[in-house]
């Protein structure tokens, strides 16, 4: 008799590790936000000192904010100066970091570089028609309308390097690590 081998179907929304992705649209910090409850250790979030949005810490999902590290670069050149070395550090968990300028392919490069070296797993929150080359993912982030009592997300895969590409549509109540797929019928 043969016996077939049942595998739970791969998680879409797990981001390799030891690499560095990207996040556009205006859903782009909820989505770093459900990425940072999946990552343990320390998180990292660096973005212009001159930037009005920014994670408050009494805000956030349950347990992130003892973790968080907020780090605020004075210029491009800090940012990712700064987020290169945070990505080489060994406790980092997972680093979000929000550059205001597109990135070029040897920042890209070093950036990768540097999450290999640390094991660390980074997030990039990008603006319209900023990617890079050397990003592993970039998701498409944007709410969505629903029920009063839903939280509607649609994450779509529109660059990854080892598969292919995809949207869903999610509720994610932002409280915990998990999100929940919306059938067709759902929408």
């Amino acid at each position: 008799m043969l016996h077939e081998q049942l595998t739970a179907p791969a998680d879409p929304f797990l981001l390799a590790p030891a690499r560095f992705h990207e996040a556009g649209g205006l859903g782009r910090s909820s989505f770093a936000l459900y990425q940072a409850q999946r990552h343990q250790g320390p998180l990292f979030w660096i973005l212009p000192r001159h930037e009005t949005t920014r994670p408050m810490p009494r805000g956030l999902p349950e347990g992130l904010s003892e973790r968080l590290h907020l780090i605020e670069a004075r210029n491009e050149t800090d940012l990712l100066w700064t987020t290169e070395e945070v990505l080489r550090a060994r406790p980092s968990g997972f680093v979000v970091t929000e550059p205001t300028k597109a990135l070029g392919l040897t920042a890209g490069r070093r950036l990768q570089l540097a999450a290999e070296a640390g094991g660390t797993t980074g997030l990039l929150l990008i603006r319209e028609g900023q990617g890079c080359n050397a990003a592993e993912t970039r998701w498409k982030c944007d709410p969505l309308a629903g029920p009063a009592d839903s939280t509607r997300h649609r994450w779509s895969l529109i660059k990854n390097k080892s598969g292919t590409l995809k949207d869903w549509t999610v509720h994610w109540d932002g409280a915990t690590a998990a999100c929940h797929m919306v059938s067709e019928a759902g929408k």
